[in-house]
């Protein structure tokens, strides 16, 4: 008998259960605390608790962990299997890197401390993190030391968990690491140059390039008499043994971008690398037959972070959600949430938040109740089918929970008891929001983007939680070709996004190294592209396009490939729609003209800062639609559903009907209202 990840959720035994959690942390609650704890989190209707195993804590000596022998108050075990009684399932997120607002994000001082396993600078100093309360030397995801002390840990640890998984215990689900954006330091060239990383770098070159002489070519070196592949000084060529990552952009010709553009990429798949490694470490204490997880962090567009890559090292993704109910924010979550939509039904899991912010830390500006609401309603309009709640249970360094650090129930948890609710009731894990419109950020794209990133160690990640991008945040160098190269993608995409949005048609954003299901049943799809295009992409593009998929690329004619190379894909480029001008009425016009002869759904809204989106059944049939006022002021919205129903209020109860395919309800400012059909 095995869990299984499904669209829907887990499939634990005979039942299909939706990923619906509130995180508690057991050793910052007194034990007596624990059973009203956790039956408060049941009584909101979540079905799994979300539980941090903190190595730091645990660790009383290398090799040695404190759990409950001494400190009841560290007995993970018996909160677990009081969880398994109570009901509950669990999620278990046993680091290494937690963060949960701990000293050294819960890594043990003598690891961070331990030259052999730190981040290291072009310079070879150690890494330091800016975190509260204390600044630390942030671990080398790449140091084989550092690994082995994982293996070491996971090993101890999994002697007390191995006994819990399903059936015998409540464990059906592996978080493994927290967050991998290389510990918020995440800058091009801010790490990593430890020893061990620059020879899994020169690895990865051998893998992807073959021969020196391959590689030579790549990056524009002259090879001489070298086209047997063998490496000298006289031929100009560097053995990949000696080869050096870049620690700064200099480049000056597109012919020149392949190094740095491998870097970036470098740092893709260490990361997933060492994920894989983490979860092979896990297999062998004995947690091997659990589905596993990742989170990404906001902004994880400007990370290493690549989807399609961590899925080849854990079984699904999610992401986690913190922020203030604006503009800016519910724009941000539409794009990733959609794009996350889209990678888990391409993928055949649900797509799910890690962490759905409940409160905030005290070192983080205040997040309202209503903000976290927002963002929570928002993201489920843009596809997100389940979720945990971070915090469920008030404890040290955080403020607002919905249940308090004794188990009692704050009146905000009855607004998310109706919400878990009405998701049940709709059975809205299995409803789907059709987005005809696909808009591609290609992955050379962002990669671009963070080589020539402007800001040094204040990553991209920090600009675009401001709701800024590349267009503020990147170098205007030309490369030669009269335009900034590392801008103009995302300008693009948003001017399509503005337009789109403005007649209410449903878009979804595509990123990273798709796959091809993240096209299906796209009427529409747009292609960002400053030049430089991957051929996988083109490919992709052109059995779309084989399919009857309207393709537009723009704003530049891509004449180079991923490593900005001339293209030799010129012939399957045949057939797209170039689009080179993207100011708003040129993209206004195509929109009009595509929507119409594609016969685009809307969900059109009155006034123009309203935003809907709807969500069907399996068999088309309308049942839930959202209605966003990310505005500043309150007004009545008038949205075009299509159908004359009865509908009511997902939080208020408060019922409304729709008239000649129109409904009409007041929307107070930044608010976000769940409309179910009866």
């Amino acid at each position: 008998m095995r869990v299984l990840l499904t669209p829907a959720g887990l499939r634990v035994g005979d039942e299909e259960v939706p990923l619906l959690s509130g995180s508690v942390h057991y050793w910052r609650i007194e034990p007596r605390f624990w059973r009203s704890s956790l039956e408060a989190v049941k009584a909101m209707g979540l079905r799994l608790v979300d539980v941090y195993v903190p190595w730091a804590v645990h660790e009383v000596a290398p090799g040695e962990l404190e759990l409950g022998q001494t400190d009841p108050q560290r007995d993970v075990v018996r909160f677990l299997k009081l969880a398994h009684d109570i009901g509950l399932l669990a999620i278990v997120r046993p680091g290494p890197h937690i963060n949960a607002e701990l000293t050294c994000f819960g890594i043990p001082e003598r690891i961070v401390w331990d030259s052999r396993c730190q981040a290291k600078s072009p310079r070879g100093n150690p890494v330091i993190l800016p975190a509260p309360p204390r600044m630390f030397p942030v671990p080398s995801y790449a140091s084989e030391a550092y690994r082995d002390e994982v293996a070491r840990y996971f090993e101890l640890l999994g002697r007390a968990l191995s006994p819990l998984r399903w059936p015998d215990g409540p464990i059906v689900l592996l978080q493994i690491d927290n967050e991998g954006a290389m510990f918020f330091r995440d800058g091009a060239y801010d790490q990593d140059y430890h020893p061990d990383a620059l020879s899994h770098f020169r690895e990865f070159l051998r893998r992807k390039y073959g021969s020196v002489g391959a590689l030579a070519r790549a990056y524009s070196v002259e090879a001489g008499s070298a086209e047997s592949g063998e490496g000298s000084p006289e031929a100009g060529l560097v053995p990949f043994s000696d080869v050096q990552p870049p620690v700064e952009f200099a480049a000056t010709r597109t012919d020149e971008l392949a190094r740095y553009l491998d870097w970036a990429e470098f740092h893709e798949q260490m990361l997933a690398d060492t994920f894989t490694c983490f979860r092979l470490a896990l297999t062998s204490a004995g947690l091997g037959d659990l589905p596993t997880i990742h989170n990404f962090p906001p902004a994880q567009e400007t990370t290493p972070l690549n989807a399609a890559r961590i899925v080849g090292a854990v079984d699904m993704i999610g992401l986690d959600y913190y922020g203030k109910a604006t503009a800016a924010a519910r724009r941000d979550i539409a794009r990733r949430t959609s794009e996350l939509a889209v990678h888990a039904t391409s993928q055949g899991f649900v797509p799910f938040a890690c962490e759905m912010g409940v409160g905030f830390p005290p070192f983080f500006p205040p997040i309202e109740e209503r903000d976290s609401l927002f963002t929570a309603l928002c993201a489920l309009a843009y596809g997100l089918r389940a979720f945990n709640l971070y915090m469920a249970v008030d404890r040290d360094r955080w403020i607002g929970a919905p249940v308090d650090e004794q188990g009692r129930a704050r009146p905000y948890a009855e607004t998310w008891k109706k919400l878990v609710a009405a998701m049940v009731a709709t059975d809205f894990v299995r409803l789907r929001r059709p987005v005809p419109v696909r808009l591609v950020m290609p992955r050379t794209e962002r990669r671009l983007a963070r080589v020539m990133h402007a800001f040094g160690p204040a990553s991209g990640a920090v600009l675009a939680v401001m709701g800024k991008g590349p267009r503020e945040g990147c170098l205007e160098d030309d490369l030669g070709l009269g335009y900034p190269v590392a801008v103009e993608a995302e300008g693009f995409l948003r001017s399509f996004e503005e337009a789109l949005e403005g007649r209410g048609i449903p878009y979804a954003f595509v990123g990273g190294e798709l796959k091809a299901a993240a096209l299906e049943g796209a009427s529409w799809v747009v292609c960002a592209t400053s030049g430089g295009i991957g051929s996988e992409l083109v490919a992709e593009l052109a059995a779309a396009l084989a399919r009857g998929t309207h393709v537009t690329i723009g704003p530049r004619n891509p004449r180079f490939d991923g490593a900005w190379k001339p293209t030799t894909d010129a012939a399957l480029l045949e057939g797209f729609d170039l689009l080179e001008r993207h100011d708003p009425s040129t993209v206004d016009a195509l929109v009009s003209r595509i929507a119409a002869a594609r016969s685009l759904p809307r969900v059109a809204c009155d006034p123009n800062f309203i935003h809907a989106t709807a969500h069907e059944d399996t068999l088309g049939a309308l049942r839930v639609v959202f209605v966003i006022n990310a505005g500043a002021e309150e007004t009545v919205a008038r949205v075009t559903v299509g159908v004359d129903a009865a509908w009511s209020d997902a939080l208020s109860a408060s019922e409304f009907r729709s008239v000649q395919g129109v409904l009409e309800l007041r929307m107070r400012r930044h608010t976000v209202r769940m409309l179910c059909r009866r």
